[in-house]
């Protein structure tokens, strides 16, 4: 069964650092790519970084110096260090992994997502 599993939310007050990790399961042949995503209330899920399995990433501009995201690739696992957040960053935060599954064809599989509140 393949598994990708947040963690890392909660509450944070403005400024503060959290890092929020996701872990996807052990049976992937080759995972091409890992991603955060972002999904305010009333708002659309938004990319926020994604990293390749060559080390390329990309970010949003609103996140762009503030974020970090890193991956460990003998766990399949990838991090989003989050600096100086702000209430706008307040969302439940969402990992992919762009991925094949054993000899399955290539897909991309979501996680159940973890609610991050940023308020004083």
């Amino acid at each position: 069964q393949v598994q990708v599993v947040e963690s890392g939310g909660g509450l944070v007050q403005p400024g503060g650092s959290p890092r929020l990790s996701c872990a996807a399961s052990r049976n992937f042949f080759i995972i091409y790519a890992m991603a955060w995503y972002r999904q305010a209330p009333g708002k659309q899920r938004e990319l926020v970084a994604t990293i390749t399995n060559n080390g390329n990433t990309v970010y949003a501009d609103s996140v762009k110096g503030r974020f970090t995201i890193s991956r460990d690739f003998g766990k399949n696992t990838v991090y989003l260090q989050m600096n100086s957040l702000e209430p706008a960053d307040t969302a439940v935060y969402y990992c992919n992994a762009d991925g094949q599954v054993g000899l399955g064809s290539r897909d991309v599989y979501w996680g159940q997502g973890t609610q991050v509140t940023v308020s004083s």
